[in-house]
């Protein structure tokens, strides 16, 4: 069979050589620095680059740096969850104008980012926080395209997105394209292509030689699964260890698709820091304020024991300190936590450790950690018992619109994911009764672009409750202390029956 006992002895020396660790080469993607990495990337000119991170957390610095220093490249298209703030993380590429267009869920708190894309010098395609992630893990999955609820009835499903604005900030030159629609179980879904990135930069905790990696506390968030989304995927790594040292029930992502690896040479940053405030100081910054506290009592009453709850930033994220102390909650956090827990100690605050409004955060004790493709998972499916956001309009049917007001553009993040499934998620609306000029942001039909169609099921403001039927419209089913049905009523843009059974609100 083998022709001669001689060949045969030579097929069994190589078959042993090449399964004998000590005699066999083995791969090494460690690179010497960051100028090494691009190059290995091969980086170029109009590329689509994807970058990890949520908000400062877990965002390549190293690499950005170093493309920042390549003022040879340009033009790049950029898709990441949002795009650092002035100063850090993209938006030095920003200010280097390198990028030419973004893909991003949230602009935030970036100010140059707004300006440029309201004066018409950059595009951006605002997309669906858990619809970008699931483009990438299409992308990593050899999955061309994928249905999802998530902005059904916005402008993100009939194209009426502004990808460019004109000079004067106002007049739309580009918009989005609609999208292709299905019905299936009777239900509407959105058709979404997978978002493939040329060069993805990914921040790691742990990286070795063969390029496993590991992402510790809140820094996996985007990074795991736009390393699997890329032609190329170059890693910077806090530590870079020996191989064999990460146990393989450990690796996130597996080495497969890592091009390079580097060790990550800049300082960490914080966004918002956000330290825990004692019981009494709690109590007298509610007791003494005014109309926001208000709520913030009154919707510490929705969480019920056993429940998981997604909180949107600002009002629903202060509302736990008040759950009553016989209530069990697990809280989860869209960047990839569930099990969110208190605000941390002067002394303990990590920037690897912050919520969805990037604030830094503890875990609590059986919390656990992902990424943000399985976060809004959980979401999609029902498997979030209640969401918790905030709103600048409600309609009488539930409507909500929180993302966009005329001449300012935040961006949707999360929410449109949050109210894609309000068959099994139970979507709670905080807000102030009227905005500061006076005016109901309880309405008949919501003037600003939509978040989601009929999805809300209670609204708390500072003046009443509300419950929202998506059919039949507004109850009234509870008024703040010594304010009354008609001043309400003088207050909301939205006709409404009052509940026969109408109590004062607990606060």
């Amino acid at each position: 069979m083998f022709g001669s006992n001689r060949n045969f002895s030579r097929l069994v020396w190589r078959y042993r050589g090449f399964c004998t660790t000590s005699q066999r080469r083995t791969i090494n993607k460690v690179l010497g620095d960051v100028d090494e990495a691009i190059t290995k990337s091969k980086l170029k000119t109009g590329d689509t680059v994807l970058a990890g991170g949520f908000g400062l957390c877990g965002i390549p610095r190293t690499l950005i740096k170093g493309i920042k220093a390549r003022p040879d490249i340009t033009h790049l298209t950029v898709a990441s969850n949002n795009a650092g703030i002035d100063g850090a993380g993209l938006g030095v590429l920003l200010e280097s104008r390198q990028i030419s267009k973004l893909m991003v869920s949230y602009i935030g708190e970036n100010k140059n980012l707004e300006k440029l894309y309201l004066s018409g010098e950059l595009d951006i395609e605002l997309t669906p926080q858990g619809t970008l992630a699931e483009r990438c893990r299409a992308a990593g999955a050899g999955v061309p395209a994928f249905y999802t609820p998530s902005a059904v009835g916005t402008v993100v499903e009939t194209g009426e997105l502004p990808i460019r604005f004109g000079k004067d900030g106002k007049s739309v030159v580009k918009y989005s394209e609609p999208k292709e629609t299905k019905i299936i179980d009777g239900k509407k879904y959105l058709l979404e292509k997978a978002l493939h990135g040329d060069v993805a930069l990914v921040k790691a905790t742990k990286a070795d030689a063969l390029g496993n990696c590991v992402f510790e506390a809140t820094i996996n968030n985007f990074n795991s699964v736009m390393g699997r989304a890329a032609r190329s995927t170059i890693v910077e790594a806090d530590e870079i260890v020996p191989v064999g040292s990460i146990p393989p029930h450990q690796v996130h992502l597996p080495g497969i698709y890592v091009t390079g690896v580097i060790k990550s040479t800049a300082e960490k940053q914080f966004e918002r820091v956000t330290l825990a405030k004692t019981p009494e100081e709690i109590e007298s910054q509610v007791h003494n304020a005014g109309p926001r506290e208000r709520i913030i009592k009154r919707a510490a009453q929705e969480f019920k024991d056993g429940m998981y709850a997604n909180l949107g930033i600002g009002i629903p994220t202060l509302a736990p300190a008040f759950v009553d102390k016989n209530v069990s909650v697990q809280l989860q956090s869209e960047n990839g936590v569930l099990g969110v827990g208190p605000y941390p100690q002067k002394g303990e605050e990590s920037p690897d450790y912050i919520n969805a409004g990037k604030e830094t955060i503890t875990l609590k004790e059986g919390a656990a950690v992902f990424g943000s493709e399985e976060s809004f998972g959980m979401i999609r499916s029902g498997r979030i018992n209640m969401s918790m956001l905030g709103a600048m309009q409600v309609s009488q049917h539930g409507d909500i619109a929180n993302w966009m007001l005329p001449g300012r553009v935040k961006g949707m993040g999360g929410a449109m994911d949050l109210v894609a499934n309000p068959d099994n998620t139970k979507i709670v609306v905080t807000m102030e009764h009227t905005d500061k000029k006076g005016n109901s942001k309880i309405v008949d039909t919501c003037e600003f672009p939509l978040t989601g169609q009929k999805c809300v099921s209670r609204i708390i403001t500072d003046l009443a409750v509300f419950d929202v039927d998506h059919d039949s419209g507004l109850t009234l089913i509870e008024t703040a202390p010594g304010v009354s049905v008609d001043e309400i009523k003088s207050k909301t843009g939205a006709q409404f029956k009052v509940s026969d059974d109408i109590k004062s609100m607990q606060i």
